[in-house]
């Protein structure tokens, strides 16, 4: 059966499940940076140092040079929602809804691109080099070699081979992304999927397939990675995303954004939930805070020499998150 969309999921009055873990473990707290109104969402955030951007409904553009301590607020071209942002050294490239592309060197002018589709683009990542992808719905991948300003099709030809003989035909949505500086382009979506090229889209390797959809992607640079999805469905890898296993979250929320450190923290938003380890994914426990039960979260980056996480979700918050002890 076909998962929908990650944002109609939003909509779900979704109460998380799972395992209490023990009393003994540090606390997490979530500590409120930036908050709006009730009709306000954040989606996206990404860090490159200390400088980050947020991006969510109505076009809105948080963006910080402090390493999130303080925030303000951009000129935004679109009306549209912003779901998903990327940035390194000068590029700059936000996507969301119809296929909208926005691009900005410095963060100070946003500028709309034709990226060539409607579909709606859920996921973006931009390397060193400007080298991007974008991903999305029915089987949108979209490949940029200069910084986001042209985009060109990578999908595969069909989606046959990665997916299921009961969703033959499909086009899966796909939700995130990453591009490594070496060129390597790995993908997550419907079906559990996780898919890689090393070729710029000529060939795709299979890496991972399954039942839940696979909402987010963190890829590390020392081989470290987790990607997270539907019925508290976490995946860990810790060979550069060559192979994947399942690890116990303890929840059956749907689990929306992750970021982790290299001391072993990870922290996981989602819908009524939010789990973290600090033992690098080996146990895991849920945040015990009242916003976090209530309402969810999307969007987690953390800034340069950090173990922190920052997240965004529900009301424009933006939150710091942070394990005591």
């Amino acid at each position: 059966m076909r998962q929908p969309l990650k944002i109609a999921a939003f909509a779900a009055a979704f109460l998380c499940a799972g395992a209490t873990f023990g009393d003994a473990a540090p606390a997490t707290s979530v500590d409120p940076i930036v908050t709006g109104t009730a009709h306000d969402a954040l989606f996206g955030i990404a860090f490159d140092g200390a400088n980050g951007v947020a991006v969510g409904a109505a076009g809105v553009i948080q963006q910080t040079a402090d390493g999130g301590k303080t925030w303000k607020a951009a000129a935004s071209p679109t009306e549209l929602s912003l779901l998903a942002v990327s940035l390194r050294g000068s590029h700059r490239i936000a996507v969301g809804q119809t296929g909208l592309a926005l691009l900005s060197d410095t963060g100070d002018k946003w500028d709309k691109i034709d990226t060539g589709t409607k579909e709606r683009l859920l996921g973006v990542s931009v390397n060193a080099s400007g080298v991007a992808v974008a991903v999305g719905s029915f089987g949108t991948v979209l490949k940029s070699d200069d910084a986001g300003k042209t985009w060109k099709s990578i999908a595969p030809a069909s989606w046959d081979p990665f997916i299921d003989k009961n969703n033959q035909g499909a086009q899966p949505h796909l939700y995130d992304v990453k591009v490594e500086d070496n060129g390597t382009i790995t993908i997550v979506g419907e079906f559990a999927m996780v898919l890689r090229t090393t070729d710029n889209g000529a060939t795709w390797k299979q890496l991972h397939q399954g039942e839940a959809s696979l909402f987010a992607l963190d890829l590390r640079a020392d081989g470290t990675g987790y990607a997270v999805g539907q019925s508290g469905t976490i995946l860990k890898t810790a060979d550069h995303g060559d192979t994947w296993q399942t690890v116990d979250s303890g929840s059956q929320a749907i689990l929306l954004g992750v970021k982790s450190s290299a001391d072993g923290k990870v922290f996981v938003t989602g819908m009524h939930d939010m789990v973290r380890s600090a033992d690098g994914g080996k146990t895991w426990q849920h945040v015990d805070n009242p916003d976090v039960a209530g309402s969810w979260y999307e969007g987690a980056s953390a800034p340069e020499g950090t173990s922190d996480a920052i997240a965004v979700g529900h009301a424009g918050r933006i939150v710091r998150l942070s394990i005591g002890g």
